[in-house]
């Protein structure tokens, strides 16, 4: 029984139809990549599947829970990284940690050891007593990571977990996540616009584009539908847009158009 199933799933808003019909399954223990241009339905499905918002029609199940009928179970079941802040700012580290472990239930003798654990990982425990208003966007986007593990949840959803986070670190956040996945068998759901970490981490991939899932399978299975190279450009065959166009700024934007022009 896969652990993520998802069957017709649609949610609209009004006249618009953000997610058209998307169904898929994961395997238990599986590294699963969900790629797709900016507004093409990835995060909305994302929080569909986290019991953030209601399905316009379909079903859902994670770990064997209905995820419209037992929120509560469901949410006990994961951990998530949204790509937009979700930390008390007011806090320390280690508090932000700590309430997290409490609201999930976590044994206090289990958490402290996690929590440490966790934060020498992501090279924040000599930090653990400062105010997160005090961490840059990196430290913050670590410490979240932390935060999203320290359940032990079966499945984590990762909203482009490392963005803002130089290259080393990132390497080394996914070397972790692969033990991870491998020692305790967590599924990993992400989502990226790093095509070349995809490439390397994930066992399935499905890419949505305007609402609907365009292709799906391993990452040599789509080289080959495509007839490319790498993912990256089957990415581009498939959905007919630069990835890269949207790591950017708008002020890199034009410089790069700036630059194009005066090399005709």
């Amino acid at each position: 029984m896969p652990i993520i199933e998802v069957k017709n799933l649609t949610k609209k808003f009004g006249d618009f139809t953000a997610v058209k019909d998307v169904s898929f399954s994961i395997e238990k223990g599986q590294i699963f990549a969900f790629l797709g241009p900016n507004g093409a339905g990835k995060s909305t499905t994302i929080k569909m599947l986290t019991t953030l918002l209601t399905p316009t029609g379909g079903e859902l199940f994670i770990d064997g829970n209905n995820v419209m009928k037992n929120p509560k179970d469901t949410r006990r079941s994961f951990g998530i990284v949204f790509q937009d802040p979700s930390l008390d700012d007011e806090l320390t580290a280690y508090e932000n940690m700590e309430i997290h472990g409490v609201l999930y239930g976590v044994k206090k003798e289990i958490r402290t050891t996690r929590i440490k654990q966790l934060l020498e990982f992501v090279e924040l425990w000599d930090r653990k007593n400062s105010l997160v208003k005090e961490f840059s966007g990196g430290m913050k986007r670590r410490l979240e990571i932390a935060r999203g593990l320290l359940h032990h949840p079966k499945v984590l959803f990762l909203d482009e977990p490392t963005l803002g986070l130089d290259p080393q670190t990132r390497n080394h956040m996914w070397e972790y996540l692969s033990k991870l996945n491998k020692d305790e068998g967590i599924t990993v759901f992400f989502t990226t616009h790093y095509m070349e970490e995809a490439a390397r981490i994930a066992d399935n991939v499905a890419i949505i584009d305007h609402g609907s899932i365009i292709a799906k399978g391993t990452v040599e299975e789509l080289k080959k539908q495509t007839e490319t190279n790498s993912l990256e450009e089957a990415f581009l065959k498939l959905t007919g847009r630069d990835i890269r166009e949207e790591e950017v700024s708008n002020g890199d934007r034009m410089r790069a158009r700036h630059n194009a022009f005066h090399k005709k």
